[in-house]
This record gives C-alpha cells, sequence and structure tokens, in this order.
C-alpha cells in the first residue's frame, strides 16, 4: 500500500498547472492521430501535444508563458473541431467520468445499429450478384423472375441506402480530411466504396458511357466493404473497451456511499460529500470510503485490489487505511485524512492512466511511416488503376477498377495506430493488478533494455524497521542511560529508521529525554547536535572521522557487529569517543528471491549504501548480490549510477527514502517502494504498492512481455501490408492469375485492427515473476 500521499491533486486530469487533457471523437486510425497532433501544437502557447488512439484522449503541456492554461482550452476545441475532430475538456470530475462512459456507450451501440442495418441491407445485394456464381439456380431464378436489369436497379438502390444511411459516417468523415489534404482511413473507404458504386450506377443507368464489355456492377463490393469494416469497427471497439479494463475496475473499487457517524449515530452519505476529518464507520464485507487513520477496532483489510498482495492486512489503532480495500472481518471507525482525486486509490488511478496515455519512442518511427502511408497508398491505387487500364486483358476498365478499388480497402493505417497503444493500455493495466505502477510510460520501454539495478539497502533490502541490539559504553565518565537518553533526544529529530531504533529503544526503557538544540543533519552519515550543554555526534565511521574522532581501537568489535549483519553506530561526546551500539535491520523475505529471480532474468544485482563495509557485505552474502558500494553517501550514490552508466549499463535504481531521490532520478529507470517517502515516489518513473521486492522482477518481466507484444504488433501491420498491398493491386495476376477482390480485401483489412487487439489483450496473462 503506498503509505504516503505522493501528490496534492485537485483534478485527476490536470496533472500540472502546464497540463490538461481533451476527450478526441472521431479518430479512426494512426493519420487521424497525426492530424489531430499537428493542430493542437498549432494553437499558440502550446508546448507538446501527444495523442492516443487507443483512449482517444489528448495530453498537452503549455509553453511558461501561458499563465492559464484553461484560458486557451475553447481555442484547442475549436482547432480540433475545424479538424474534424470533436474535442471536450477533461476537468477530472465524476459527472465527466460517467458523461464519458455514457458517450462510448452510445458510440458501441450507434455502431451496432450501423452494422446491423447494413448487413440487413446487404445480405439481398450481395445473393443477388454473388448467389448466381456461387449457385446456378440462383441465377436462373434471378434472370427468370425479376430479370438482370431490375435486379442492378434493386441492389443500386439497396446500395445507396447503405452508403447514405450506416455508411456515410465515412463520407461525412473522409472527403473533407481528403479536401483539407489530410486523408485518413475513411478517406480510403470513401474512394474505395464510392467508386464501386459511382462504376456500377453508370452501367446501370448510362451503359452507353461505357464499352460493352466492361459493362459489370460491383454494388456487392461497395456494400460489402461497408458492412465488413463497420463490422471490423464493432469488434474492435469491444476488444478495446477490455483493453482498458484495469482502469474500470480501479475505477470500481471506489464506494458510492460512506456511513458517516455523527453524535453516535451513522448516517449513509454521497461520497462527493464527505471531507477531511469526518468519522466513517465500516462494517465487515464493505469497502473503505476514503483514506484515513484508524481510531477503533482491529479489522483485516483485504488490500490486494491496492498492493497485489493476496493476505489480509492486520489494522491497528493509528494505521492507515485506503478507500477501496475491502473490510473482511470485524467493524471499525476511522477518521478521513484524504477524499476524491487526493485518495491513494485516485492517485493509483492517474498513474495507470498517464502511463497508458503516453508515447514510447519506438511510436516515432511508426509516426514517420504513417504520416505518409495514406498517401503512398493512394498512389500505389492510382498507379494500379493506370497499369491495369493500360495493359491489363479485357476488359481494362473493370480490372482497373476492381484491383484500385482493392489497393485502397486493404490498406489498414487503424492497425499500426492501435499497435503501441493498446500493448501499452493491456500492460501497464496487468502491472497496475500485479501491484506496480509506471509512472511514466515510456519507463516501460527503458525498463526492458535494463543490464544492472541497483539497490539501496535500509528500507530497500531491508524491513526499514531496525532494532537496537547492542550499546556499548566506552567513556566511564557516562552510564548507559545517560547515553542512550542524550542520542534518543538528538535522533528524535531525524527520519532516518536507525534514528527511530534508537528513540524506540528509550522509549522503551521509560527514559526522559532532554531538548535537543542546534540540530545538524548530513544526509547518510550522522547527526549532530547539543544536548545537556554536551556537543554530540553520532553516526556511521566515515562521519566520526570526517569530525576527527578516531574509531581505530575499536576496529575489532566494529567488524564482528558487521559480519552479523549490524549497523555500526558510533557516538562522540565533545569530540571524544563515549560509545558504540549497534542496530540490526531484519532483510525482507522476498529480498533472496527477488534477487535470484532479477538473475534468471539475466540482469547484474548491484547494492550501494552508506552502511559499514562489512554489514553490507553480510547483508550481500545472504542475498546473492554481484557488487557492493558501501559508505556511500547520497551524491555518490549517484556518481556510483554515473559510472556504471559509463561502462554502457542501462542501469535501474530500487529505493524508498529521501536522501535516494537524486538516485531515483539520475537512474535510466527509477523504482520506488510504495511505503517510502513522497519524495522518493516523485522522483521514480516505476513504483511498487507493497514492499515485496519480487515486484522489480515482475516490472522487469512485464515491460519485457509488453515490448515483445508490441513488436508483434507492428510486425503484423506492416508485414500485411507490405505483403497484401502489392497482391491487391494484382502483381500475383501475371504468374498465377490470382486476383484480389475487394470483398476479401475489406475482411482482410477488418480483421488486421482486430487482430492487433486481440494480441495486446494477451498481456492479461502475464503473471508475476517467480
Amino acid at each position: 500500500m503506498l503509505g504516503k500521499p505522493t501528490m496534492v491533486e485537485q483534478s485527476p486530469r490536470k496533472t500540472s498547472d502546464s497540463h490538461v487533457e481533451l476527450a478526441i471523437k472521431g479518430m479512426t486510425c494512426a493519420s487521424c492521430v497525426l492530424r489531430v497532433e499537428k493542430v493542437l501544437k498549432g494553437v499558440p502557447g502550446v508546448a507538446q501535444a501527444s495523442v492516443n488512439l487507443a483512449t482517444h484522449r489528448a495530453s498537452l503541456s503549455f509553453t511558461p508563458s501561458v499563465d492559464d492554461p484553461h484560458s486557451i482550452i475553447d481555442a484547442l476545441v475549436i482547432a480540433s473541431e475545424k479538424a474534424g475532430y470533436e474535442a471536450s475538456y477533461l476537468d477530472g470530475a465524476q459527472s465527466t467520468e460517467d458523461g464519458l462512459a455514457a458517450e462510448q456507450t452510445q458510440e458501441a451501440n450507434g455502431l451496432n445499429r450501423s452494422f446491423i442495418a447494413a448487413l440487413i441491407l446487404t445480405v439481398p445485394v450481395f445473393i443477388l450478384e454473388m448467389g448466381g456464381h456461387i449457385f446456378p439456380a440462383i441465377h436462373q431464378f434471378i434472370h427468370a423472375s425479376i430479370g438482370m436489369q431490375k435486379s442492378w436497379w434493386l441492389q443500386a438502390l439497396l446500395t445507396t441506402l447503405i452508403l447514405v444511411g450506416p455508411g456515410r459516417t465515412f463520407f461525412i468523415k473522409g472527403f473533407p480530411a481528403l479536401w483539407r489534404l489530410g486523408p485518413d482511413m475513411n478517406s480510403l473507404v470513401a474512394l474505395g466504396a464510392s467508386s464501386a458504386w459511382l462504376y456500377s450506377m453508370v452501367t446501370t443507368f448510362l451503359p452507353e458511357w461505357l464499352p460493352e464489355g466492361a459493362r459489370h456492377v460491383y454494388f456487392e463490393a461497395a456494400a460489402v466493404i461497408v458492412t465488413l469494416i463497420l463490422l471490423g469497427r464493432v469488434l474492435e471497439m469491444r476488444a478495446r473497451g477490455k483493453t482498458g479494463s484495469a482502469i474500470k475496475h480501479l475505477v470500481g473499487l471506489q464506494p458510492r456511499q460512506a456511513r458517516v457517524m455523527e453524535n453516535g449515530i451513522a448516517t449513509d452519505v454521497n461520497i462527493d460529500l464527505v471531507k477531511p476529518g469526518d468519522l466513517i464507520l465500516v462494517r465487515p464485507g464493505e469497502k473503505v470510503a476514503t483514506d484515513g487513520v484508524v481510531t477503533e477496532g482491529q479489522p483485516y483489510l483485504d488490500e490486494s485490489m491496492i498492493t497485489g498482495e493476496p493476505i489480509p492486512v492486520t489494522k491497528h489503532t493509528g494505521d492507515r487505511v485506503s478507500a477501496g480495500t475491502l473490510n473482511t472481518t470485524t467493524s471499525f471507525s476511522y477518521r478521513t485524512t484524504h477524499t476524491g482525486a487526493e485518495t491513494v486509490l485516485a492517485r493509483i488511478i492517474r498513474m495507470v492512466e498517464n502511463a497508458q496515455g503516453a508515447k514510447l519512442p519506438i511510436q516515432a518511427v511508426v509516426d514517420r511511416v504513417t504520416a505518409r502511408f495514406v498517401p503512398v497508398i493512394m498512389l500505389c491505387a492510382l498507379l494500379t488503376f493506370f497499369i491495369w487500364l493500360a495493359f491489363g486483358p479485357s476488359p481494362s476498365l473493370s480490372y482497373a477498377l476492381v484491383n484500385a478499388v482493392a489497393v485502397l480497402i486493404i490498406a489498414c493505417p487503424c492497425a499500426m495506430g492501435l499497435a503501441t497503444p493498446t500493448s501499452i493500455m493491456v500492460g501497464t493495466g496487468r502491472a497496475a493488478e500485479l501491484g506496480v505502477l509506471f509512472r511514466q510510460g515510456d519507463a516501460l520501454q527503458r525498463l526492458r533494455d535494463v543490464t544492472v539495478i541497483a539497490f539501496d539497502k535500509t528500507g530497500t533490502l531491508t524491513q526499514g524497521k531496525p532494532t537496537l541490539t547492542d550499546l556499548v559504553v566506552i567513556d566511564p565518565h557516562h552510564d548507559r542511560a545517560t547515553v542512550l537518553s542524550w542520542t534518543a533526544a538528538m535522533q528524535l529529530h531525524s527520519e532516518h529508521p536507525i534514528a527511530q531504533a534508537i528513540v524506540a529503544a528509550a522509549t522503551a526503557e521509560k527514559l526522559a529525554l532532554p531538548a535537543a538544540h542546534h540540530f545538524i543533519a548530513t544526509s547518510g552519515a550522522g547527526v549532530r547536535a547539543t544536548v545537556a550543554n554536551k556537543a554530540l555526534a553520532s553516526g556511521a565511521q566515515h562521519f566520526m572521522l570526517s569530525l576527527g574522532v578516531g574509531t581505530e581501537a575499536y576496529k575489532e568489535l566494529t567488524e564482528k557487529w558487521a559480519s552479523q549483519g549490524k549497523t555500526p553506530i558510533y557516538l562522540a561526546v565533545d569530540g571524544q569517543l563515549t560509545a558504540m551500539m549497534a542496530v540490526s535491520d531484519p532483510i525482507k523475505p522476498s529480498a533472496a528471491l527477488a534477487i535470484t529471480a532479477l538473475k534468471k532474468l539475466g540482469i547484474r544485482t548491484v547494492m550501494i549504501t552508506g552502511d559499514h563495509p562489512g554489514t553490507a557485505q553480510a547483508v550481500a552474502d545472504q542475498l546473492g548480490i554481484d557488487e557492493i558500494h558501501a559508505q556511500v553517501l547520497p551524491e555518490g550514490k549517484v556518481d556510483q549510477l554515473l559510472t556504471l552508466q559509463a561502462q554502457k549499463h542501462v542501469v535501474a535504481f530500487v529505493g524508498d527514502g529521501i536522501n535516494d531521490a537524486p538516485a531515483l532520478a539520475t537512474a535510466d529507470v527509477g523504482i520506488a517502494i510504495g511505503t517510502g517517502t513522497d519524495v522518493a515516489i516523485e522522483a521514480a518513473s516505476v513504483v511498487l504498492m507493497s514492499d515485496n521486492l519480487m515486484g522489480v522482477a515482475t516490472a522487469v518481466k512485464l515491460s519485457r512481455s509488453t515490448l515483445k507484444n508490441i513488436h508483434q504488433n507492428l510486425f503484423w501491420a506492416f508485414a500485411y501490408n507490405v505483403a497484401l498491398v502489392p497482391v491487391a493491386a494484382g502483381v500475383l495476376y501475371p504468374s498465377a492469375g490470382i486476383l484480389l477482390s475487394p470483398v476479401f480485401a475489406a475482411g482482410a483489412m477488418a480483421c488486421s485492427s482486430v487482430f492487433v487487439v486481440m494480441n495486446a489483450l494477451r498481456l492479461k496473462r502475464v503473471q508475476a515473476a517467480n
């Protein structure tokens, strides 16, 4: 569980004062994405625009000169509409989310209705034209009953109804895009279907315009093209809906009501009306409504939906609870601390959405190809038409038309546009289900290439709950109780786990702590303060040496403690070594398993710690870590990472504390333990939602699986077009006599997009590392 809030957001859609998101309607392929991005970037004040086809959203950042991004949102919406797309601002309100969900349902229902209507109208057209080719009896029946001319009239009527009815979306979007010199997939479909329809209409009503041998109708091609592509979009939308199931699951964890206690009376209140400070009662089997702190009761909470850990966790008075977790046992009450967008659950949803909307570096190559794809396909169709018209067999005009239409229809920029974002959506969603949050989507690609993972020790490899095991007083002028109380008084001002262990020991012995003044902390080394008019300094060996306090006389004791995995701590009073202490921090049960799993993945492990070399070596020996760097200050951790990077390693760093933030930011991938500090989490690009280090191996496994899936999708999308566009153009006809009907071309194109989405959905089956 994320122990502390990582950020305070007033809106889950507005990640910073210079960053907003828009919902974009009307996009169908990669060309649409590039056009929307180009239009949005052209609005003054926009620094960057990233559009995602899978989520149908645009993420925008602004230049420093823009004081209020909301002031230019209207301009962004207008620019989108001029480009042929409908944009709306996402303000993060629940009503907005509900509205978007309702719009998506409405769009899906509209697509279903269009497909069913097109199918009903297409079936008789197909039977009238193609039935006779398949079953001679049908041909004879049509000829004897209504005649071929009336059959063509009926096909003309039905096909026209298809194009102006369920198929009109291709024309009202495709042709305007063509006039704006920004053709997209709709343009290809509109050109192909309308060409087949227009040629057939001329054959039917103005046959004298065509040579006698070229008088053929292709109404069934126009009708089936529209119907099959509508079917493809229906299937694609259904499959794409499944790619966002992780987000829907997380959103569904949030209860709609909370039982607020007031004057001893429990009242059910809408979740939007709950505010920090409210006392909430949670009964067995109910979900926690907001973040808070337990005030009464000792429940067992199922936090698996947030941390990925299956075993319920016992909560005591003063423990934190998170919205969306399930109370499995007894009733308890808690005091609300965070609501709405500030809860852990809301921040998790935001992180996942950010990652799902990100563009990986690999997408840049795809964008360069798709920017030219539709114009190139139109050129190929034009060349196909003229080559067949000039060199094709009689009737050459019919052959030219059929093959040009097949080229237009079979090309699929949609598959290329969906190849990367759908895999990212499913991969990051699955990661969230397994307790791994990718705060930055591009960390998916960087983590795949990691060759070295470096770990902090305290709180990362160890439990971060050290205890004082030994205290040896060296100076006979001071007794044990005095030394411990003075040290605890000073360490009371430090947030370090070792400091907390010393304070806990003094508290357990019920020692009175005097006041400490002039407290100074040297990160990763030690602390100084004035206590009882004495100048105290406490810390690691190198800290003592930097103050001119000798420790060599006690080297044997230091090494003994270090070999036992204990951390030696020194205390100097007025510049004289006065006492030595040893603190033991148990190793996490998951640490050894994680190191073993990473080695199986071919990754070298390194430990970078400010601890004594002997202690570091003892921990490394227990875990099987390949390389250690001890007595390293926080800035030294950065130097160590830079050294590893200089050796051509791609480096990830795993940490949890404030002093790990520089290293997390320096590493190619920073992985923060979710139970760590806010600063560490903010500096990281990946967050583990529990302190189970197997999450590191799981993150690597998911990264590799997702990138492999993306490559499979891209290979399919590009190979499909490279292989089938020439076939549609007729390159196999001279040698094998094979031509591809526009009907089959439409079916192949529809299947192409569905294949990409279905392949991405396989990532939902990826399991945690073991």
